[in-house]
């Protein structure tokens, strides 16, 4: 089985329950790439949030794993594959990992105060996500944390472990488009 067949296999069977679909952002460079897509999963019983998945972000390198990336939202948005495509993008050509800490310009949903990313485990779902073995390699997929611009300057003084212990002092709602800042 290819790598393409292989991680739809594992989000399917991890978003077993899950109303899914293949998304393309049309606009860009990502654009001409037929080996890459975002996978849609509705809510469902793993999660009660729209989750938007990467598939194709890495090009395959020796003796890496292939990193794929997510972004959870409350509601249908093409927003998110948008914002998807750009990251898997932005990856290829400067190279993200754990803790990445990435601003995107503009609100990540309407007028939201987060504006940047967290690159972080997949912490609500854990290492059975996180994790993909296939039989040429592996892959990771990493969640796209939405933060504000003042918890990205407070994780770059402090380090992104003191910024997720404000989150899980603050009880962070995460998918809550209105949230405040923890800084």
């Amino acid at each position: 089985m290819n790598y393409r067949d292989t991680a739809l296999q594992h989000l399917a069977v991890f978003f077993a329950g899950h109303p899914s679909n293949e998304q393309r952002w049309e606009a860009g460079p990502m654009a001409a790439d037929s080996d890459f897509f975002v996978m849609c999963f509705a809510p469902g019983p793993k999660t009660g949030l729209w989750a938007y998945f990467s598939v194709g972000a890495e090009l395959l390198e020796a003796d890496a794993p292939r990193l794929e990336f997510f972004v959870l939202s409350p509601r249908f948005d093409t927003r998110m594959v948008e914002l998807v495509t750009m990251i898997a993008h932005y990856h290829r050509t400067e190279r993200l990992g754990l803790s990445h800490l990435l601003p995107i310009g503009a609100p990540w949903l309407d007028c939201s105060s987060c504006d940047c990313f967290l690159v972080s485990l997949p912490y609500s779902f854990g290492p059975a996500l996180e994790h993909l073995d296939y039989g040429t390699g592996s892959a990771r997929f990493l969640w796209l944390l939405p933060i504000t611009s003042s918890e990205r300057q407070f994780a770059k003084e402090h380090g992104v472990e003191a910024l997720e212990e404000r989150f899980d002092q603050a009880q962070l709602q995460y998918w809550d488009i209105n949230r405040t800042s923890v800084e």
